[in-house]
């Protein structure tokens, strides 16, 4: 296995290091799955298999007990279940990069934030805009997110071309996008509130933060605990992804092994091993136990649970989410609804609009600062990426269109995410090329 400087293979090395760019990694690789699983879906919804496969996501699955059913589709399973685990992932990332990482600094933090509320409110505006009086007005929060595996994708194609500034921008920018749009979900889209699963919940949720306060570091307890306020959430009328969310913005940032205290453990595990210490059964083997602890625990909880959960939410949970919604058959739909030209317009019109208008706005005012390598052409290409509604966009048009809808909602969604992820291509081509002739 090949080693670093330090003679510790690079795969053991890189979970201790740049977490940031092992994010981006996995984001920009899942987005070529992802794509895959999208254009697989398309493809089967509209074959010969097309019933067979659109039937298989309503397979009803779950227990029943007496009087208790607790029965979903399949696909209720994948939007309610897995994707509380990629929600969990997203808010871990956020509190990382807001206490260990980049976003340190608050003005740093502004700018993307800021990026995040326009590209949130002028999409919903101009969507409600052109969707007054019409139906499927209620469906306004599908204009709102941004698709982080596919943005980051489209930036890995131009690779060291662009400034490492745009990457944390756009990040940061889905990241916050992603927070904001299940929150909005939580509100917007939740059922009649059941007040006592409700404060159940809540007092699941307050458990959780004790045992964090005793220092009990079990993964299989918090995800007990995790289950039981996911239980509770759904039950309550929110949607239960919101578990995921706040769970994982309550996940310690905190190490528990400093680097005083394991240098201190492996010092001793160093010294050179007698005989009877090699067979196992020196009285100094505890060290060596001691040790793999201490190095499991000189990463905080939110860096460990982001090493662990990262790439399956990457790699499985993403790709099956967009089999299970990207599917439709595009012959039957209605391609002249409104809803279509409102969706469009808020992904390829409203986003750039709004993220840059507010990025302006806050750097105006003073709240935010922006990289002097963040020009304002690679500011606009990111823009435009942001239009890539996709993932998210598919989550909430299936909680609020009607079957009837739907179909034309999601058309909407591809085209524009589709255009505007061409047009952001064609300008940070644009831009990269410039820079190449400049070069020589």
């Amino acid at each position: 296995m090949p080693e670093d400087s330090q003679g510790l293979p690079r795969e053991i090395a890189d979970r201790f290091s740049k977490p940031f760019g092992r994010f981006l990694r996995i984001e920009a690789a899942s987005g070529i799955l992802l794509l895959v699983a999208a254009l697989a879906a398309l493809g089967l919804a509209n074959s010969s298999w097309s019933s067979s496969f659109l039937a298989f996501w309503e397979i009803p699955i779950g227990l029943h007990f007496g009087p208790l059913d607790f029965t979903r589709s399949l696909q209720h399973w994948i939007n309610d279940g897995l994707m509380t685990f990629f929600f969990f992932v997203v808010a871990l990332e956020l509190k990382r990069e807001l206490v260990l990482g980049e976003l340190r600094n608050l003005r740093t933090a502004a700018l993307p934030f800021a990026g995040a509320l326009g590209g949130m409110v002028v999409p919903v505006a101009l969507y409600l805009v052109l969707m007054v009086g019409q139906t499927g007005v209620h469906g306004w929060g599908t204009v709102m997110a941004t698709d982080t595996a596919f943005v980051i994708g489209c930036l890995a194609l131009f690779g060291s071309r662009i400034p490492p500034s745009l990457r944390l921008f756009l990040l940061s920018l889905a990241i916050f996008d992603d927070v904001g749009a299940i929150l909005v979900v939580a509100v917007g889209y939740g059922e009649a509130l059941n007040w006592l699963a409700l404060a159940l919940g809540t007092l699941v949720v307050a458990a959780v933060a004790g045992l964090a306060r005793l220092g009990i570091r079990s993964v299989p307890v918090y995800f007990f605990f995790g289950a039981a306020v996911w239980l509770c959430f759904d039950a309550s009328g929110i949607h239960a992804t919101v578990a995921g969310v706040v769970l994982g913005l309550m996940t310690p940032t905190r190490i528990w092994v400093s680097d005083e205290r394991l240098r201190s453990i492996l010092g001793r595990v160093l010294a050179q091993p007698t005989q009877e210490e090699v067979e196992g059964h020196g009285p100094d083997r505890s060290d060596l136990r001691r040790a793999g602890r201490a190095v499991t625990e000189s990463l905080s909880p939110v860096e460990r649970l982001e090493l662990m959960l990262h790439p399956w939410a990457g790699f499985v949970i993403m790709p099956i989410f967009a089999l299970a919604n990207a599917g439709v058959a595009i012959s039957g739909a209605d391609i002249g609804q409104q809803v279509s030209v409102a969706i469009f317009a808020g992904l390829v019109l409203g986003k750039p609009i709004g993220v840059l208008a507010f990025s302006w706005l806050a750097m105006r005012l003073g709240l935010a600062i922006r990289a002097t390598s963040l020009s304002w052409s690679f500011l606009a290409a990111g823009a435009f990426l942001t239009g890539i509604g996709f993932t998210m966009s598919l989550f909430i048009a299936g909680l609020a269109y009607s079957p009837g809808t739907l179909d034309a909602a999601k058309l909407g969604i591809l085209g524009g995410s589709t255009i505007s992820a061409v047009i952001g291509l064609a300008i940070l081509v644009v831009l990269t090329s410039r820079g190449r002739i400049a070069l020589r």
